[in-house]
């Protein structure tokens, strides 16, 4: 999607194959994180569910946003179905979780390219290294940070706040 200027112009596939337009998000900020759920990282989960509803309760203009990739030592191999399942059950899970993706290579959802682009990482790597890597999303549509999959999810509430504090 070339002409994309902002995470807002994107439509990714929700859990049932449908288009999920980041549209209705539009000024809202944005987490970003691509998921697993047979990874070291996915306790992770628990505190991205804390961290949605610490912030949800003051800022319902905060929003997470799961996507599943199986692209890291096949760490989400079921299908969207069971991947819903898992995050509920497991974990109590309320922010969405859209469909399976790839986040890197030829078929790298078009979403991925462009949050990849707008912040690259370390040595200006355009790649997804592991799952739960993360992407923070300001109002204006644009990327505001990246972390790596070893940020716990917690230590990101100073940035997500200096972000909601942008009108």
């Amino acid at each position: 999607m070339a002409s994309a200027t902002t995470f807002f112009d994107f439509k990714p596939k929700d859990k049932k194959g449908n288009e999920f337009p980041l549209e209705s998000l539009k000024g809202k900020v944005v987490l970003v994180v691509n998921t697993a759920s047979k990874c070291g990282f996915t306790p992770q989960f628990a505190g991205l569910e804390k961290l949605y509803q610490d912030l949800k309760k003051e800022h319902p203009d905060f929003q997470i946003l799961g996507f599943p990739c199986n692209q890291f030592g096949s760490q989400d191999p079921g299908s969207n179905d069971e991947i819903q399942s898992f995050c509920q059950v497991n974990y109590g899970v309320t922010f969405p979780v859209l469909g399976k993706i790839d986040v890197n290579g030829d078929a790298a959802d078009p979403v991925f390219e462009w949050l990849k682009t707008e912040k690259p990482g370390l040595m200006g790597l355009k790649r997804v290294k592991w799952n739960f890597e993360k992407f923070l999303v300001g109002r204006d549509g644009k990327v505001v940070g990246r972390w790596a999959s070893t940020t716990k999810p917690e230590s990101l509430k100073a940035d997500i706040e200096k972000a909601l504090a942008q009108k």
